[in-house]
Order: C-alpha cells, then structure tokens, then sequence
C-alpha cells in the first residue's frame, strides 16, 4: 500500500489498544486485525496517549453516527476512507451501509468483512468526482469523513462536497480538520510521518471550502468528551488533558459537522 493508505494503521492500533483494556471503545475486530497483519507500529504512532486520543476520536464520530441513524434511519451512511475501521459493526442497525476506500485497503478489508443486503465496500477515491458520483443514489446521505480531509486539498475537499451535494438533496457531514497551524506543525510531529506521509492540508476558514455550496457549517464537536476522560486512570487523564485539550489543541485539530442547508 501507499504511505497514504499506510495511515490506516494508527487508529487501528490505537482502537485495538484501548478495546484491550475495556475502556472507552469495544472494537474487537481492531484487536484481530492487528493481530493478524502485524504492521509494525512504531515512533510516535505507539504512544498510548495517541491511541487514547484515536479511541477517543472513533468514539465521537460513532456516537455521531449513531444519532444520525435515529433521525435518519433510512438514510445511506457514506464511511469515506474507511480503511479497517469496523463502525459499521459498532453503530447500531443501518440499512444501506457503503465503506469506500482506495482498491488496496478494499481488498484487504474483504479478508474481514462480509457483504450482504444491508452493507457494501466500493473503490472510491474521494479526490475524483467521477468515482464519487458512483456512489449509490439516495435522497440522505450520512457521510463519515474521519482522518481524510487533511489528504485532499481545498480544491479536491471543495469538488467532493459539491459532488455530494449534487447526488444527494440531504447531506450530513461529520468531518476532523487540521488547521493551517496544525498542518505545519505536522511536518515535524505527526505520526503519520512514521508511515512516509509527508503533505497534509490544513483548513483555517471553513467557509473558503464551502463557497458557492449549499452546504452550511452546522456545529463544532469536541473530540475529548470529559465522559470518555474520565475512564482514564487519574493520573493518564492529567496527563491526557494536558496533550488533547486546550485552547492549544484547538488550534490544531478541529471537528466540523455540515449539512446542507435548510436541512436544521
């Protein structure tokens, strides 16, 4: 696989980590993965507080998603970038469930997942409208974008949300950003720089991405709920609050959920 899809591997270890311990997120498929492919964690990508934090951030986004489905229950769930995440497990019961990645990541994925009526795997490459345009029709659209938009530049982030608005009258977005700062910043102290990746986009201004789009910023989500702290052992959560929250962290990392408008 590229460096790009390479990434996949971070939040995996690190939901595979914290379902060990029983705490904050039951991702039994996470702790089989990793057992089986065996990717050699290394770096910063094995701190434990990162894998705090990736559990913490898989947790927000299901919740999320969750609560989707009960306003929406018969709406598509879209799981851009998937990679071996198993939320399609995790949430609860989805009609029309799509997790789309690159081809490399699908084939893998199809060693531990099974389609059926209710859930399907796609080859979809977000940076290209015409792959997103095979997406199934429908008329609402939960799309989980967790981990990808700092892959894809404001051009190809624009040209995505304008091609899912256009397949679909209702969309629902949940999305992680990294700021401009935090993009720079990760040139040295990201972790994803273990796997080879070396270009990430960060985003400043939302609004610049959604220019001419009837897609409107509905709310920002916290990624570090003080309930999901508070599993933590005391003296991890002194330390865990002191890495992850803060105004300092916020100047960095960002979570974003849109919607098209009209759609309160």
């Amino acid at each position: 696989m590229n460096e790009v899809n390479n990434t996949l591997f971070i939040p995996l270890y690190g939901k595979s980590q914290l379902s060990r311990r029983g705490i904050i997120l039951n991702d039994p498929m996470a702790e089989k993965i990793c057992s089986s492919e065996q990717f050699p964690i290394r770096g910063r990508s094995a701190s434990k507080w990162l894998a705090f934090n990736m559990a913490m951030r898989a947790r927000v986004f299901d919740d999320w998603t969750d609560a989707m489905l009960s306003e929406y229950p018969d709406a598509v769930v879209l799981h851009i970038g998937c990679g071996l995440d198993s939320r399609c497990l995790r949430v609860g019961s989805c009609s029309n469930w799509i997790d789309c990645d690159f081809p490399d990541v699908i084939d893998i994925r199809r060693k531990y997942y099974t389609e059926n009526e209710h859930y399907h795997m796609m080859c979809v490459n977000a940076a290209d409208p015409g792959q997103v345009r095979t997406l199934p029709d429908h008329d609402t659209a939960i799309v989980v974008l967790e981990g990808i938009s700092m892959y894809l530049s404001p051009q190809e982030l624009h040209a995505f949300l304008q091609t899912l608005q256009e397949k679909y009258a209702h969309v629902h977005i949940l999305m992680d950003i990294y700021t401009a700062f935090g993009a720079k910043a990760s040139a040295r102290k990201n972790p994803v720089n273990d796997v080879g990746v070396t270009t990430v986009y960060g985003i400043d201004d939302i609004e610049s991405i959604l220019c001419g789009l009837h897609i409107r910023h509905k709310a920002e989500h916290f990624f570090t709920p003080p309930a999901l702290i508070r599993e933590l052992k005391p003296l991890e959560r002194l330390i865990f609050r002191l890495l992850f929250t803060g105004k300092m962290y916020r100047r960095i990392y960002r979570l974003l959920e849109l919607e098209t408008a009209g759609d309160d």
